[in-house]
């Protein structure tokens, strides 16, 4: 009997991606047995296939569809360079923020820094491990272009969606440092919204999905048009993050709760509950957060203010005005079917989480 698998299946579309990075990083592997580099090249290996939602390949793949184009291996392998960029986003960021966990995982820079340890090498193993996770991401970045020009699509429909994906790098990284910024600057809450929306909003829905759109042979006013669903939906996503970054359950996120408090992150969650907690309320919040030493009985008194100012209300207020904003846009595009179906359910997804 011959069994017909559906393409549109999430779970065999993750496993497509899957195959196609662990293929792509098979092929660059060390050139020889000595030269050195094993250790980077099985780091950056497990760590881009560890886990994740591979919402970026989603979206892209998604918008290829809904506008025309065929399931097949060469879009597979474009979407699944967007989440060798995410590897390299991600790797950066968990410097930046000092965090040990990633995926119930040690963050690279965690892992290198232990195997300085454990070989009691010369010099401080976390400098090193900062140093070596900074090469690897830099290395994700890099295969990533790579990737996808190497997808197999014709170079025509390449030309279409490269410009999108250097607005998203550049993005990326504004976005980032806008967010080194914020921690030092007034923290307010637009502040962080403009962080929320370059540094997230923009590279996990909206370049992606346009992205693919654009490889598809969309034009240049319906790949616009998809800002309308990306934007809100990503500042949505990023939303639902940082409540799980406060108030998630770390044997279910795969990363502490504890440190975006100790790290003083400036969300919009802590922009607001600074903004409308009491004079006495604002000052623990004032002495607890961005305490490197934070303990969780400290936590637990941040998490009381946040809930206590209405802040926690406030910011699932504002996801779900974004899903909305985002699923009415979405309702007014013109696109193939099962797309539109598709990229419904994956809006759900991208809100309403636990990790």
């Amino acid at each position: 009997m011959t069994v017909t698998v559906v393409p549109t299946d999430p779970a065999l579309l993750r496993g497509r991606f899957d195959a196609a990075l662990a293929a792509f990083l098979d092929a660059r592997g060390p050139g020889r047995p000595d030269d050195g580099t094993g250790a980077v090249h099985a780091e950056i290996r497990r760590f881009v296939l560890a886990g994740g939602k591979r919402l970026r390949p989603l979206f892209c793949y998604w918008g290829w569809r809904g506008f025309g184009g065929p399931d097949g291996r060469p879009i597979v392998v474009a979407a699944a360079a967007l989440e060798l960029f995410h590897a390299f986003a991600l790797i950066h960021d968990d410097i930046l923020d000092r965090s040990d966990r990633r995926r119930g995982e040690p963050t690279v820079h965690r892992h290198f820094a232990d195997l300085h340890a454990r070989s009691g090498w010369r010099g401080d193993p976390a400098a090193y491990g900062r140093r070596a996770a900074l090469l690897c991401g830099d290395l994700c970045a890099t295969w990533s272009a790579q990737m996808f020009h190497g997808c197999g699509l014709p170079a025509e429909r390449l030309r279409r969606g490269h410009p999108l994906l250097a607005r998203m790098r550049t993005e990326v990284i504004a976005g980032e440092y806008l967010d080194v910024v914020a921690a030092a600057g007034d923290g307010s809450v637009a502040s962080a919204l403009a962080v929320v929306r370059l540094k997230t909003a923009r590279y996990t829905v909206t370049r992606p999905v346009q992205v693919g759109a654009a490889l598809a042979g969309a034009g240049p006013g319906e790949v616009a048009a998809l800002a309308g669903f990306g934007d809100p939906l990503g500042d949505a996503f990023q939303l639902r993050d940082d409540l799980l970054g406060v108030f998630g359950d770390p044997a279910v996120t795969g990363k502490s709760n504890l440190d975006d408090l100790r790290e003083g992150k400036p969300t919009v969650l802590m922009a607001l509950a600074r903004a409308t907690a009491g004079p006495a309320d604002a000052a623990r919040l004032r002495a607890l957060v961005g305490d490197p030493e934070l303990d969780p009985a400290g936590a637990a008194e941040v998490r009381a203010v946040v809930e206590a100012s209405g802040a926690r209300d406030a910011v699932e207020r504002m996801i779900r005005v974004r899903a909305d904003e985002a699923l009415a846009a979405l309702d007014g595009l013109a696109l193939d079917e099962p797309a539109r179906r598709a990229l419904t359910a994956l809006a759900y997804r991208a809100v309403d989480r636990r990790m």
